[in-house]
């Protein structure tokens, strides 16, 4: 490497400093450190989300924990929305899943008391819309959900 004598070995009481970072950090223990924020952070957002979408599903009458059971949640959204059970099948079909979904939000956000534009807000920023509805002032004007 450019006449250097290079071996790839740490000298004893020698570190590698990343540039820009004060202390002489390791490289690998300040990249520890963002992986260990960025994991903090992503199952605090995850945590919100699905308490979102449990007080959500409260409000409308239907059992909180069936939020976050997967595809039951997805039956039951379809209940919400007053579309046919079957849609879940809809559901795992790309690119058909996202109008599907977007459906059936669309049609969930008016009886939350919510527009259209809301429940599109709810299908594609989910992580940021159902915690609103779920912890928000958001009330359900339709009959309770029956499973």
């Amino acid at each position: 490497m450019g006449g250097e004598n290079y071996t790839g070995v740490i000298q004893p009481g020698k570190t590698q400093g990343r540039p820009g970072v004060p202390g002489n950090v390791l490289a690998d223990d300040y990249r520890r450190e963002e992986r260990e924020m960025f994991w903090i952070v992503y199952l605090a957002v995850i945590v919100a989300v699905f308490a979102g979408f449990w007080k959500a599903f409260e409000k409308a009458g239907a059992p909180g924990w069936a939020a976050i059971v997967p595809i039951f949640n997805i039956y039951v959204l379809t209940k919400m929305a007053d579309k046919p059970g079957w849609w879940v099948v809809l559901a795992f079909i790309p690119l058909v899943n996202l109008v599907v979904i977007i459906l059936i939000c669309v049609a969930i956000a008016p009886k939350f008391g919510k527009s259209e534009g809301f429940g599109v807000g709810m299908a594609l920023l989910s992580f940021i819309f159902w915690p609103i509805v779920g912890f928000g002032d958001a009330r359900w004007n339709a009959a309770p959900v029956t499973i």
